[in-house]
């Protein structure tokens, strides 16, 4: 899906440039006149998706999964320049890391692309007034996406729904309540079901669908711990089955496939449009064996001991995604497996590759099992521990293994947590898991146990969870421009 330019930030520019400088230059369209057709309108709607590839290639991982117990870093004693993604892993952070300022700002990158649109959107005149919803309705989805994360990893945010039409709009030190941005999110999901269509064709494929708003929905609802909403969303997902085979969910030649709900759109031939995320996730002295190319690779998120152990024995997923760099120098480092593997993502790994840095993989933001294992958690906890496996065990046999039967309410609870942990492993799931159950403080302290164990080169204070840190700081670069009050603790 096409990137375009960001009209909000263009709009903002040309305010400030017309004032200072008086300049009207009639070659070019200004953001004030821009949306006037619908061809313009679908141009801002693709854009609002291209701000999702942007967070999915950046830091977003490393607050979602390498804060968890699933992915770690590989240390790199010669090259100390991202200590600050590595404090994120090990608690160490304070409100002045720059990657958890470059969420932040993505993330409402992505909410301005979308208020820009929503309120422009109206004057613009539509021969088929259904598409122009469709388009309100991708819009509302957006934002809500980015407000869901901005919500569980920060907790109260300034919510922003209008369009910034001007410097002196810029800034502001009002923050929302979390219920009131939760009020907000459910909305924004809302009008999107009634407006999103159930499919598309063509080169459309992979925009935002009820299913999708659905799945949202329930997830939001689920971490709310609205049980009876949460599975009534989720049994609104209609129209997927299973694929067959796991390692395939994720072939770059299986995209949008019948168990795909929501993915992010990557074009590795298409400049701008590629993903990265091998060259990002795999050992950084594993360059020239995985993708051919020469120079290092980024060294983040590699799978933990933990996750690895955690597998039962036969489950398919495990090797479909966990791969090994294979090599005799590898003993040297402490992340290895044995004396000589080193892990990392396999989910993300399809060669060959044909540009250095490009790659041509999907983000699965949603999958149909992942909506099973979300129901039947659902289902379990208003006590209808009976219904819901039907939703665990297909997901458990695709993986190879025994279905399961006669469980308490608890132990159904605790193998549901398991199969979402594997299911999802390296998908962005994991953190906010442990948040939404409770479980986040516990589990990371115990995690923690077992890495100083392993690794002497950790601090004393790495893997000290406190409660105030289940939410991050808010960027020391926010507070100072706009007031806010930090998150208590930081």
């Amino acid at each position: 899906m096409k990137t375009y330019l960001l009209f909000a930030a263009l709009l903002l520019s040309l305010t400030a440039c017309q004032q200072a400088l008086d300049v009207n230059p009639h070659s070019f369209t200004s953001g004030d006149k821009y949306y006037s057709t619908e061809d313009q309108v679908l141009k801002a709607v693709n854009g609002a998706y291209g701000q999702l590839q942007g967070l999915y290639t950046g830091d977003l991982y490393a607050m979602a999964e390498m804060r968890s117990d699933n992915t770690t870093y590989q240390f790199n004693e010669s090259d100390r320049g991202v200590q600050q993604r590595e404090e994120i892993d090990e608690f160490l952070i304070n409100s002045s890391n720059n990657y958890v300022q470059n969420v932040w700002a993505a993330l409402y990158k992505g909410v301005m692309q979308s208020n820009v649109i929503l309120s422009r959107i109206d004057a613009v005149p539509f021969k088929d007034e259904s598409l122009k919803a469709q388009y309100v309705g991708e819009a509302k989805f957006l934002r809500a996406v980015h407000y869901f994360y901005l919500v569980r990893l920060f907790g109260s945010v300034p919510l922003i729904t209008k369009e910034i039409a001007g410097p002196e709009q810029a800034f502001t030190a009002e923050k929302a309540s979390v219920d009131n941005i939760y009020q907000q999110i459910i909305s924004d999901v809302q009008d999107a079901v009634n407006q999103l269509p159930q499919t598309y064709t063509g080169q459309n494929v992979g925009r935002a669908t009820k299913g999708a708003a659905h799945t949202l929905l329930g997830h939001v609802y689920l971490t709310r711990k609205d049980y009876a909403k949460a599975i009534a969303s989720f049994e609104q997902v209609k129209g997927y089955t299973l694929v067959s085979d796991y390692a395939s969910v994720f072939a770059t030649t299986n995209k949008n496939h019948s168990e795909s709900v929501f993915e992010v759109q990557y074009n590795a031939d298409m400049e701008g449009e590629s993903s990265n995320f091998i060259y990002s996730f795999g050992p950084y002295n594993a360059g020239v064996p995985l993708t051919t190319f020469q120079g290092n690779l980024g060294g983040m998120n590699i799978p933990t001991r933990n996750i690895f152990q955690t597998y039962e024995k036969g489950d398919k997923r495990r090797d479909a995604s966990i791969g090994y760099y294979i090599d005799a120098g590898n003993d040297k480092y402490s992340e290895a497996f044995g004396q000589d593997s080193l892990p990392y993502i396999k989910k993300f790994f399809h060669p060959p590759f044909k540009l250095q840095g490009r790659t041509d993989d999907n983000w699965p933001v949603y999958r149909y099992s992942h909506v099973m294992l979300m129901l039947a958690e659902a289902l379990n906890e208003t006590g209808q521990t009976a219904a819901a496996y039907q939703y665990l065990n297909p997901v458990r046999q695709r993986a190879g293994l025994a279905p399961l039967a006669g469980l308490s309410q608890t132990a159904f609870r605790e193998a549901v947590y398991h199969e979402q942990r594997v299911e999802v492993a390296f998908e962005n799931h994991r953190w906010f898991d442990l948040l939404r159950t409770g479980r986040a403080q516990t589990v990371m302290n115990a995690h923690g146990v077992e890495e100083k164990k392993r690794l002497p080169r950790l601090s004393a204070a790495a893997f000290n969870v406190q409660d105030y840190m289940l939410l991050y700081p808010i960027p020391q670069r926010e507070i100072r421009l706009n007031g806010f009050e930090q998150n208590p603790g930081w």
